[in-house]
């Protein structure tokens, strides 16, 4: 028997441990030899590599830009696919919105479009393409244009091998490249491009991923592409960048600014680390594309699994090419269309001034005297002077989203999120009260957007729904776009459910061609929101409280009496519950002193202005005043929550009717217990074409809005509860008051809820020409709606003039001698 001892035990082990390690580590090796290959051909290629030294003698004979190109590439051609897919961040998104934006403006169209790839490379992206539209059926011809011979080799390989009979590939300088030069082109171009005729053949999609940053000559190959892009195409471009808020902040034809700036050490560092290899990230590239083309969506993105790249994805079109709804509209005349439509004014068609002189100078003298111009337009006109493209709400292919400033202050306060993620107004109610019907202009605050798609079910003329915060009215272009794109199953569990596994996907491939580039960047910055547990209705700024009451039903055990509340068959069984379970938690004392009477819940979770807060504190003191007892401020908030919540438990069962608490404690709706527009009636109603044609999106304060309408053209303006939030001692109640007086019809009306029972601004309102009447008041143990969440409800009417304001002089050209009421146009001229 051998005697170890435990000094030579422990040497065996560590001995047997290094050469098991060894050995695992070389079989290993050689497993995965060919992986390893390609990286180190492709770190040797990008890092250690001379570009002019190591090449064949083929390479050597090439010139310039191609030389350098085939002395980077003809070393890692073969493995090129394979070691970019983590680095080119937003290929597939890139070709998705493209896809999605074609699909839609072409439409019925017979004609097949042709496709031309400038720096396709090994036409990755053409066969990734397929993903979304079959290449070889959607496109009569696909062009692969690329400087470098050994990826072209590559790209040929590759369509020979899936079969593609209409995939052409053209080792070509893209300066030069024409269509015409190719005979097996289809010649189904249309006439009259932006560029002129110097190109026969026009193209109807044009990409580039990662080229434009690569070519040294940028400014040719753009222009090119605006020469052989059709009038009406599409062009794409997906690439890295880096960029300082300083050199674009000024600009309202990019799309959005949102994450567009790069801090500079990013700036500093991927500037010098992408120059290695001749990739160039100076800010002109991006900045000429933007310049030559209207933008049509425009994202800016980092590459988090590469150290935070920053990286674009935008689409554009020709400048001149306005949205599908007035195509071949000159800018001027989209810019006038849309204009009539933002103000409720008749359109002002231009025609040429050497056609109609003596109508042309009628015509200007009077818009001297009607100065109602919307901001759009202002925009777009500056733009035309200026020569920079219009901006990008006038590219968009709906026009429902109007412009507005992104930088200013008053809309950057709100940090790029909404507050309300649903809408506590009751539109039945609403609706009982107006009668809203064919005939009406309405004019609403957005909010969550619910009661605008409520209205809309009873198809009125127009409706102006306007609200401050862009991220409320980015939500309601969400709906929109919804209704307009999705069958009822998806448009449920994304605003019944308010979850989707598949939001994404459906944002890029379905909803983005209705969507604004605002909007669209911000949905894809959160597509968390329809994909975390608790859905869409846990986000916003309320969600605080919604979160807060799950928190403590949870904590407290009632997370069941919740369940049994919710599904209560009758009022009766609903009760039981309430009063022996969930009132003497829900309404204690102790919680509504610590927790509902603190002015930053208030404010934070339940969107209750300081100033709104005090009317319920003077109705406290003149019921306390009445009852001969002393006002306590937390007493009489706590008292407002038990006038709220028990007449609703009450009153209103839950399980099939008052969908707003049940979605605050269940966190979704239900199929018997669901707003009107959610139904499947409704979406066979709002899905159909045209819809939405008469809904604006306004994003501005309501003095500005109500300023650029047609006067008395408005018939209908719910307010909510805005007017609460003034302070009784400043004039903006005053201001808004004579604005709504201007815009509204003699007869119109104007809903509003209070938190107090006397408004101290009803008084204005009389005072200002309109006739108040208080038409539902809450006392104790009353629903006035089933929302119940303010004391009171007012109609108040226009029945004259606001005699405070100054006169204005307004010639209606519908009432003018000679002129017919129905369709009107004049001519006008711009110099610039």
């Amino acid at each position: 028997m051998i005697d170890l001892s435990v000094q030579a035990i422990t040497d065996l082990r560590r001995g047997a441990l290094l050469y098991g390690s060894l050995l695992s580590c070389a079989v290993l090796l050689i497993l995965l030899r060919r992986q390893l290959w390609v990286y180190w051909k492709f770190f040797y290629a990008c890092f250690l590599k001379p570009l002019d030294r190591g090449n064949s003698a083929d390479v050597k004979v090439l010139s310039g830009q191609q030389r350098a190109l085939e002395g980077f590439y003809r070393t890692q051609a073969e493995i090129y696919d394979i070691t970019r897919g983590t680095l080119l961040c937003g290929r597939e998104d890139m070709l998705q919105l493209a896809a999605a934006q074609l699909k839609h403006r072409l439409g019925s169209r017979s004609a097949k479009p042709i496709w031309v790839d400038i720096g396709g490379g090994t036409g990755y992206n053409i066969e990734k393409m397929n993903d979304f539209v079959p290449v070889n059926e959607f496109f009569s011809a696909v062009y692969l244009v690329d400087l470098s011979p050994s990826l072209c080799q590559v790209a040929r390989q590759r369509f020979a091998k899936l079969g593609w009979k209409n995939v052409h590939v053209v080792c070509e300088d893209a300066r030069t490249f024409a269509l015409d030069k190719s005979v097996d082109v289809l010649e189904t171009t249309e006439a009259g491009a932006a560029g002129g005729n110097k190109y026969r053949v026009k193209a109807d999609y044009v990409s580039m991923s990662y080229s434009l940053s690569m070519i040294p000559d940028f400014y040719s190959v753009i222009d090119t592409i605006t020469d052989i892009l059709a009038p009406h195409g599409l062009i794409s471009c997906v690439d890295f960048y880096v960029q300082s808020a300083s050199s674009y902040s000024l600009r309202n034809f990019t799309g959005g600014h949102h994450s567009r700036h790069v801090n500079w050490f990013s700036r500093l560092f991927w500037r010098t680390w992408f120059r290695l290899d001749r990739v160039h990230l100076d800010e002109g590239r991006r900045d000429y594309l933007e310049h030559r083309f209207g933008t049509i969506l425009n994202v800016n993105e980092r590459n988090y699994a590469l150290g935070g790249i920053p990286y674009y994805v935008w689409l554009g079109c020709q400048r001149t090419a306005t949205s599908a709804g007035i195509a071949g509209a000159l800018a001027r005349e989209a810019a006038e269309r849309i204009d009539a439509l933002a103000t409720e004014s008749p359109y002002l068609s231009p025609i040429h001034y050497s056609e109609k002189r003596a109508e042309a100078e009628s015509a200007a003298a009077r818009e001297t005297r009607l100065q109602l111009r919307s901001k759009g337009f202002e925009a777009a006109i500056l733009n035309l002077a200026t020569n920079v493209p219009l901006p990008s709400f006038f590219y968009q292919n709906q026009r429902w989203r109007l412009y507005y400033d992104e930088s200013l202050p008053k809309h950057t306060q709100f940090g790029n999120e909404y507050i309300y993620a649903f809408t506590w107004e009751d539109p039945a109610e609403d609706q009982r009260l107006l009668h809203i019907g064919q005939d009406d202009v309405v004019f609403a605050i957005t909010s969550a957007g619910d009661n605008v798609l409520s209205y809309a079910l009873q198809r009125p003329r127009s409706i102006h729904a306007v609200d401050l915060n862009p991220a409320q009215n980015h939500l309601l272009e969400l709906k929109v776009a919804a209704f307009s794109a999705l069958p009822y199953e998806d448009v449920w569990k994304l605003f019944g459910e308010g979850r989707h596994p598949r939001f994404r996907e459906l944002l890029l491939g379905t909803l983005s061609p209705y969507l604004s580039s605002r909007a669209f960047q911000f949905w894809l910055d959160n597509t968390a929101t329809f994909g975390t547990r608790g859905g869409l209705y846990e986000t916003g700024g309320t969600r605080i409280a919604v979160k807060l009451s799950k928190w403590l039903f949870r904590l407290l055990g009632l997370r069941a009496d919740v369940r049994r509340l919710c599904n209560a068959a009758t009022l009766r069984e609903q009760r039981a519950i309430w009063r022996t379970r969930l009132r003497p938690v829900v309404l204690s004392r102790w919680l509504s002193y610590v927790v509902v009477a603190n002015e930053r819940f208030l404010w934070r979770a339940l969107g209750v202005p300081p100033n709104q807060r005090d009317m319920i504190y003077d109705d406290g003191l003149a019921a306390a005043a009445a009852s001969g007892g002393a006002f306590e401020p937390k007493e009489a908030m706590w008292r407002y929550v038990v006038n709220t919540l028990d007449p609703v438990v009450e009153n209103t069962l839950l399980r099939d009717s008052n969908y707003f608490y049940r979605l605050c404690l269940m966190g979704r709706y239900s199929e018997e217990c669901r707003p009107a527009y959610l139904s499947k009636e409704a979406h066979e109603k709002l899905s159909q074409p045209g819809a939405f044609d008469g809904l604006r999106v306004h994003t501005d304060e309501f003095v500005e809005v109500l300023a650029r309408i047609r006067p008395e053209s408005v018939t209908v303006a719910v307010i909510m509860d805005h007017m609460d939030w003034f302070d009784p001692e400043g004039a903006q109640a005053i201001e808004e008051i004579r604005a709504l007086n201007k815009a509204m019809k003699i007869g119109g009306r104007v809903l509003l809820r209070s938190a107090g029972l006397k408004p101290w601004y009803i008084g204005n309102f009389s005072a200002q020409g309109f006739k108040c009447e208080r038409v539902a008041a809450r006392t104790a143990g009353k629903c006035i709606d089933r929302v119940n969440m303010y004391a009171s409800t007012w109609i108040c009417t226009k029945v004259s003039s606001d005699p405070t304001a100054e006169v204005d002089v307004f010639i209606d050209y519908n009432d003018a001698p000679g002129v017919d009421g129905g369709d009107f146009e004049t001519v006008e001229t711009l110099e610039l």
